[in-house]
């Protein structure tokens, strides 16, 4: 008969700290190879009910995986080959870029030469001696991130390859799984990877629907200001959009280069901003809280320090795959005793919606059930001057003071 070993918490803490230490740097090492196969996991999870119905339509099992990773690589084409195709003719306007920025540049320095009182030649030194050094700089940084980028489409080439043998193995690593842990853990086992398959698929449907709303919507607001690449703008900012926080200045900032194509008005870089502005806040305050938020319940100081850990570690790539694995691990920490504290931690039992005249609005406060239940479950030890032992508190002094108690 086995007997379970119960480890103090000063122990618990020390494994569960050397665990994540150990994952964090495997994956920093061998991030080449762990990140191609996590969104080879991802997209298998999202692409399965596409392998599904052809199965329903009685194509052979692996006829169904090629038609299912085709249909994902022709997507992922054409989206590629339409950008480059955009972009192509987007440079033949570089010219035109450098005119109107020089003209923009010279009434910034009319405006700053009338009213502070700085010749043309002393704004000249400072902007030669504050970019000396810039340019190396950013030649340096402009090779490392295009030689990044190179790496990172070279290692999803290898995607479709993995979703491939991902989705044709299945059965066989789910069999693999079930080996690991005994008969009696398997409704668990179960449970977590229902609950996984739920998040990740939940998470990347809303990040797409999203992606669309937010390309459509600046597509529309950069045309009604006559913005030259209306359809291409709108589409990098949708795409970049999926990189949390980060990717919509980058996109923002693309948007009002391109904008200088058109004219030297000024009007247009200025709408370009609001349209950013106007549809960043739709996003913010209406798209994620009902279709990203709402999939997976993460509170917004783990997703930060995720998605900026993740960078550190695997550049873009990690920034994306952040809140994924975020949610996994919050899926197997709520479900695992001893794990559960961690997984409250990463969660988020804030009311996302408060209701005023039948219509509802984002609510970030902690006056909510969940927090009043737990706190009347956890009893106030009572210490005194010489002992330090927990005494039971009676049903009298336990009862709330309603003249002092905060709400």
């Amino acid at each position: 008969m086995t007997e379970t070993i119960k480890f103090p918490f000063y122990a618990r803490m020390a494994l569960i700290l050397v665990c994540l230490i150990s994952v964090f740097y495997i994956f920093y090492v061998s991030k080449d190879i762990i990140v191609p196969v996590i969104f080879a996991f991802i997209f298998s999870i999202l692409l399965r009910p596409v392998m599904q119905f052809f199965r329903k339509l009685h194509f052979p099992h692996v006829l169904a995986v090629i038609f299912t990773v085709l249909i994902f690589v022709l997507i992922v084409l054409g989206i590629v080959v339409f950008l480059s195709v955009q972009i192509s003719d987007f440079t033949e306007d570089w010219g035109m870029i450098k005119k109107n920025f020089s003209i923009h540049l010279s009434h910034l320095q009319e405006y700053v030469r009338d009213h502070f009182e700085i010749s043309r030649r002393e704004q000249q030194e400072y902007i030669d001696s504050a970019t000396k050094d810039t340019m190396k700089t950013g030649k340096a940084m402009l090779g490392n991130t295009l030689l990044s980028f190179t790496d990172t489409l070279m290692s999803l080439i290898l995607v479709p390859i993995y979703m491939f043998l991902m989705l044709l193995y299945r059965t066989h690593f789910m069999k693999f799984l079930c080996k690991l842990f005994k008969s009696e853990h398997h409704a668990k086992l179960e449970e977590i990877i229902t609950q996984i398959k739920v998040a990740v698929k939940g998470y990347i449907n809303g990040l797409i629907i999203e992606m669309i709303i937010v390309s459509v919507l600046t597509t529309v607001g950069f045309m009604i200001i006559g913005v030259k690449y209306a359809i291409l703008l709108g589409l990098l900012t949708g795409l970049l959009n999926l990189i949390p926080y980060i990717g919509i200045l980058f996109a923002g900032f693309l948007s009002i280069v391109a904008s200088l194509t058109g004219s030297p008005d000024l009007s247009v870089i200025v709408g370009v901003i609001v349209v950013n502005l106007i549809v960043q806040f739709i996003d913010n305050n209406i798209l994620v809280p009902m279709i990203v938020s709402s999939k997976v319940e993460i509170n917004a100081f783990i997703s930060i320090l995720g998605i900026i850990i993740g960078g550190a570690i695997a550049g873009i790539p990690g920034m994306f795959l952040a809140i994924p694995l975020i949610a996994i691990m919050k899926v197997i920490c709520d479900r695992i005793d001893f794990l559960e504290p961690w997984g409250y931690l990463v969660g988020d039992d804030l009311p996302k919606t408060y209701q005023w005249r039948k219509m509802k609005f984002p609510l970030y406060t902690y006056e909510n059930n969940a927090t009043v239940h737990v706190a009347e479950e956890i009893k106030k030890p009572l210490f005194t001057v010489t002992s330090t032992v927990v005494k039971p508190v009676s049903e009298e002094e336990n009862k709330p003071n309603t003249q002092s108690e905060l709400p």
